[in-house]
């Protein structure tokens, strides 16, 4: 399926855990607070991209398996993000389709180069805590 996906155009064969993994590794950062730049951010959010288009191919035991750690990490990151219809990330990055709803969100803590970037576009968001 990781072939399939790489003939279609992704840059690699990822497998599931792979995918999941990045995934779990955005989701962390947006949490903190994302300190990398708009466009690394942009290319952060294909890793759930790659695991939307994967669903349609898996079968069914893979989904099982898997998609309860993905609704887990979704609602993580719906918690840590702030739907704005995507009209921020819209200044930097043309959106897919509304069914990839993780693109019409931003960080709710926006910090560094990402904060700048999406304040600059709109964005409202917190201040990282200064603990």
């Amino acid at each position: 399926m990781g072939r399939l996906l790489h003939r279609r155009g992704w840059r690699a064969a990822f497998t599931v855990a792979d995918r999941v993994n990045a995934w779990a590794a955005l989701v962390s950062a947006v949490e903190r607070g994302y300190g990398d730049d708009i466009y690394e951010y942009t290319n952060d959010l294909y890793c759930r991209n790659w695991l939307h288009e994967a669903w349609l191919l898996l079968d069914d035991y893979i989904v099982q398996l898997w998609t309860p750690r993905i609704k887990a990490l979704d609602a993580r990151f719906k918690a840590a993000t702030v739907d704005d219809d995507g009209q921020a990330l819209d200044r930097f990055h043309r959106l897919p389709g509304p069914d990839l709803w993780w693109w019409r969100r931003h960080p709710r803590i926006l910090t560094g180069d990402l904060g700048r970037s999406l304040r600059s576009a709109g964005a409202v968001g917190a201040a990282p805590d200064r603990a």
